[in-house]
C-alpha cells in the first residue's frame, strides 16, 4: 500500500494540502494520483495572484496517458506556482509530496482545511474505490 504521510490533508479528487504557516497552503497530487497518470509531461496551472474556489480547477495535468484536472482542495489566491516543474514536471513523478508540489495559496479560511481527509480517511477512500 502507498504511504500517505500524516501532516498532511486530502481530498477525494487526489489532491494534498499542507499548511506551510500563516494562511500559506502549499497544494500538489498525492503519490496515487501521480502513479494512475503515468509519466507527466507537462503542467498547465492558474496564474499567480487568481483567486480559486474549494472544488473548482485550477489547472491540468497531462501525462503520455491522458489529461487531468487539479482541483483546489481550498479557497484563496494563488501565490505561487512551482518554477521546477515548467521545465521538468517529473518532479511530481519522483517527488510528489516534496519537489513536485505544485501551487501555493493564500487561503481565505485556514479552518477549511479541517474538512479535509485525514491520511486514513485518504487511505480508506482509495481502498473503497478499487474494491
Amino acid at each position: 500500500m502507498t504511504d500517505y504521510p500524516d501532516h498532511l490533508k486530502y481530498t477525494k479528487d487526489h489532491e494534498w494540502a499542507e499548511r506551510t504557516g500563516g494562511k500559506r497552503v502549499r497544494v500538489g497530487v498525492t503519490d496515487f494520483a501521480q502513479k494512475q497518470l503515468g509519466d507527466l509531461v507537462f503542467v498547465d496551472v492558474t496564474t499567480v495572484g487568481r483567486d480559486v474556489e474549494a472544488g473548482e480547477p485550477f489547472g491540468t495535468l497531462e501525462s503520455v496517458k491522458s489529461v487531468s484536472e487539479l482541483y483546489a482542495p481550498v479557497s484563496g489566491r494563488v501565490v505561487t506556482v512551482n518554477p521546477e516543474l515548467e521545465g521538468d514536471p517529473e518532479h511530481i513523478n519522483n517527488d510528489p509530496y516534496g519537489d513536485g508540489w505544485i501551487v501555493e495559496i493564500d487561503v481565505a479560511d485556514t479552518g477549511a482545511l479541517d474538512g479535509l481527509l485525514d491520511a486514513k480517511q485518504y487511505e480508506k477512500h482509495i481502498t473503497d474505490d478499487e474494491g
